[in-house]
């Protein structure tokens, strides 16, 4: 049985699974067209609309419509129509995207919190001024709901990291003494809860796809659902090895085309780590726990650093 097969839908990331920048990730794309189950791409990145989402995926050969595409704004105004009413007014912080996943639920977007907004939704956008920053804390003091698109401190770039929406988020906190009411991206679970629902499957039935533990798999726990952690992204192995519980993956793998392999061929893997979670787990609190990886292990390892699947930290939000 292909590991596939034991799924009814996939929810993927996207930078660092699918792509690096702009550019597919090696097997990428082959795989998921040889899945021939439903998929959500799901990303954090409130700045881009869906469909340049879409077009993107679709320069790199995959057959998309937009709304296979989710975005933490999409999110953001999913979890919004479950505590306000549809045509209320929000200020929108970020770049497009957000504004536009507002309109698509049926809210009106607003620039200014002198416009009496109910809701304010925070996004990333590389056109952000303090102004806008001012106008969301001036929002959230007169007692507007305050939701986060996500909580990313940190926006890697080809010059360095720079300010994500995390740091943009906190600059508002420092100013109203508290943090967002809600947040919809990743690690948090609505993000993830948006994709099952637009898939119609339950969640147990979805496999998660990501690069990263402590925002792609730590969210598909909390939302319940089996991952898939690929080595062609940000962490490694060794990172997987020390994760702490909520943040360890179910399967892991060089690469995507994992998903077309045999499910026998990714047990050693799983198994291996299972042993290595629980010696950790067993340890005394504090104790430093110094193992050699397994041989498995190792061999992942290795395959990871010499491959094109070598760590990449230039990724979008």
């Amino acid at each position: 049985m292909r590991l596939v097969d034991r799924y009814a839908a996939i929810v993927c990331d996207l930078d660092g699974v699918v792509y690096r920048g702009d550019p597919a990730v090696p097997f990428a794309v082959e795989s998921l067209r040889e899945a021939g189950i439903p998929i959500q791409f799901a990303t954090n990145n409130a700045s881009r609309p869906p469909s340049a989402v879409g077009d993107h995926l679709r320069r790199l050969g995959l057959e998309v419509d937009d709304s296979s595409v989710a975005t933490s704004s999409q999110a953001a105004a999913w979890v919004l129509s479950q505590h306000v009413e549809a045509g209320a007014r929000v200020l929108a912080i970020g770049g497009q995207g957000v504004a536009d996943a507002l309109t698509d639920a049926g809210f009106v977007p607003v620039s200014a919190a002198d416009e009496e907004p109910v809701a304010v939704v925070q996004g990333y956008g590389p056109a952000v001024t303090a102004t806008d920053l001012a106008q969301a804390a001036y929002a959230v003091e007169r007692g507007a709901l305050w939701l986060a698109t996500n909580t990313d401190h940190t926006l890697p770039t080809a010059s360095g990291y720079a300010p994500g929406n995390g740091a943009l988020v906190l600059a508002v906190g420092a100013a109203v003494g508290r943090g967002p009411d809600l947040v919809a991206g990743k690690p948090d679970e609505p993000l993830y809860l948006m994709c099952a629902e637009r898939l119609g499957v339950a969640p147990g039935e979805v496999l998660a796809i990501g690069d990263r533990l402590e925002t792609d798999i730590e969210g598909a726990h909390h939302a319940g659902m089996e991952s898939l952690l690929v080595l062609t992204g940000v962490h490694g192995i060794r990172d997987a090895v020390t994760a702490p519980p909520q943040a360890r993956p179910t399967w892991v793998a060089g690469d995507l085309r994992a998903l077309v392999a045999d499910v026998e061929s990714l047990e050693p893997i799983a198994s291996a780590l299972g042993e290595e979670w629980n010696a950790r787990d067993a340890a005394p609190t504090g104790s430093d726990v110094a193992r050699v990886l397994p041989e498995v292990l190792a061999f992942l390892e290795a395959r990871h650093v010499m491959s094109d699947g070598a760590p990449q930290r230039v990724r979008s939000e």
